[in-house]
């Protein structure tokens, strides 16, 4: 398994336009709580759990049990939001099917707009996901790991991070002007 290192440079080498990042402090929170919303129907409720089981907490679950095996305090962070976003996506799943569908499909859309408008604009390249799906995963890590980079968390992470960015990227650039 890679390292959080090796994951969030991977991510990180796609996105080396401060600009492109800051729509996906937009589009990825939006995108992941309308997983939240949309994957929280349909729900069943066991007498023998505490909380209803559903497509969103089996994809939820899954996600943050690989976050905390990269990095334990990221992971509980992780664990924290996506508790809200399974929050928020119940809450819109108990309303009727029209506002839970057009909430859930709105802020899908909107969070992808985001997304590929930073890439167009500004990054001039394709998301990471479309080289490794796992980018899909790693985007919302990626996106606490640069606010709390931002308020000088673990500087030793975010400058190695940068580092071993930087060589991917070199390394991708030389590809594709080889081909």
């Amino acid at each position: 398994m890679k390292t959080l290192t090796d994951q969030l440079a991977q991510y990180a080498s796609y996105h080396r336009d401060r600009r492109n990042i800051a729509t996906h402090f937009v589009g990825i929170p939006m995108i992941v709580l309308a997983l939240g919303v949309l994957l929280s129907r349909p729900h069943w409720q066991f007498e023998s759990l505490p909380i209803a089981l559903s497509p969103a907490l089996i994809v939820f679950g899954c996600a943050t049990v690989y976050y905390v095996a990269l990095d334990v305090v990221l992971g509980l962070a992780m664990a924290v939001f996506s508790a809200a976003c399974l929050a928020a996506g119940a809450w819109l799943a108990s309303e009727p099917t029209t506002v839970w569908a057009v909430s859930g499909a709105a802020l899908f859309v909107v969070g992808w707009i985001f997304q590929f408008v930073g890439h167009a604009a500004y990054e001039h390249r394709k998301p990471a996901f479309a080289d490794d799906l796992i980018g899909l995963v790693i985007g919302p890590l990626f996106v606490l790991a640069e606010a709390l980079f931002g308020f000088g968390w673990r500087r030793a992470l975010r400058d190695a991070v940068e580092r071993e960015a930087g060589v991917l990227r070199e390394r991708q650039q030389s590809r594709r002007h080889a081909a």
